[in-house]
């Protein structure tokens, strides 16, 4: 059995997996560098960062209930009154 596993750790990449993005996306989501989305909480040991599988759920319910739907306005450059 996996060392990790008896704690339900993860591994960056696990986490990439999980959520279908790089592991450099997810290490910028730790770092806390993706405008607009709170980081996702790691634990550090050394330069090694790995996720508590029931934090990376929260993370991911909390970041699901602050989505507001953006309101996208479409520019009205060069239009003309008729």
């Amino acid at each position: 059995m996996d060392r990790l596993a008896e704690f339900d750790l993860l591994t960056l990449a696990e986490v990439a997996k999980l959520l279908h993005c790089s592991k450099a996306h997810i290490c910028n989501a730790v770092a806390g560098r993706l405008p607009g989305c709170p980081p996702i909480p790691a634990v550090c040991l050394g330069r090694r960062k790995l996720v508590r599988r029931a934090s990376l759920l929260s993370w991911i319910e909390n970041n699901e209930q602050a989505a507001i739907p953006a309101k996208i306005e479409s520019p009205e450059r060069g239009r003309k009154n008729a």
